[in-house]
């Protein structure tokens, strides 16, 4: 059982690291807000984080390291929160 968990948890990470390779569509190494709002639905993140929420630098881009924060972020969503509309789950 523990390997199927980490099986999933690797291709999870795997997902998320492609996802911010299709948001990046000018190939920078980073996703601007325009790159994120034009992309963010075709992923089915849920919930998809928002990008001010990402933007820890505020320069309108996203790196590598904001992303992977936004991970564990995402991830760290109960379903309790996921199922809600409350302000605290964004």
């Amino acid at each position: 059982m523990a390997a199927a968990t980490l099986v999933s948890a690797s291709v999870a990470h795997a997902d998320w690291a492609g996802h911010f390779k299709t948001l990046d569509t000018d190939g920078n190494g980073s996703v601007s807000r325009t790159e994120y709002e034009a992309g963010v639905s075709k992923l089915g993140l849920d919930p998809a984080p928002t990008f001010t929420s990402m933007d820890g630098d505020v320069n309108n881009r996203i790196d590598a390291d904001e992303w992977a924060a936004a991970e564990k972020q995402t991830t760290a969503y109960s379903e309790s929160c996921k199922s809600t509309n409350a302000s605290w789950c964004e």
